[in-house]
């Protein structure tokens, strides 16, 4: 998806700060479920998702109203959780990578939950995974 950076996207070097690049990802996150169908980060068909760690690579600095592609994927999936994969870049130079675990789980109960069968059957369709 494409992203323009924005003021409050920049830090006190004049740069994009470490904050916006993990917002940076959630936008991506939230784009790529609602292509992948009727999804979202609170409904994943039955429950939704909390993300215990993120890790990201900074490869190159971004500034000020620079045009980003923000490229995600589902790396992996298994029975209560995924890894995401992410990719920003810039003009098809690459200026950080990074991935999230998230995991299934049901607020209401406040507890961890399996991921919903569609999800998961929309999710090897579309990235060509394997199914735990």
């Amino acid at each position: 998806m494409p992203y323009r950076v924005r003021i409050s996207d920049i830090n006190y070097g004049g740069h994009v700060s470490n904050a916006a690049v993990l917002s940076f990802f959630q936008d991506g996150r939230i784009g790529y479920l609602q292509q992948l169908g009727p999804f979202s980060e609170m409904d994943l068909g039955g429950c939704g998702i909390i993300l215990p760690e993120a890790n990201v690579q900074y490869k190159a600095e971004m500034f000020l109203g620079e045009e980003l592609q923000i490229g995600v994927r589902i790396e992996e999936l298994r029975r209560s959780s995924f890894i995401m994969g992410y990719r920003i870049e810039r003009q098809g130079e690459v200026t950080a990578e990074g991935t999230t675990a998230l995991v299934a789980f049901d607020y209401q109960e406040r507890k961890v939950r399996r991921l919903p069968g569609a999800f998961r059957e929309a999710v090897a369709a579309f990235e060509k995974l394997p199914q735990e």
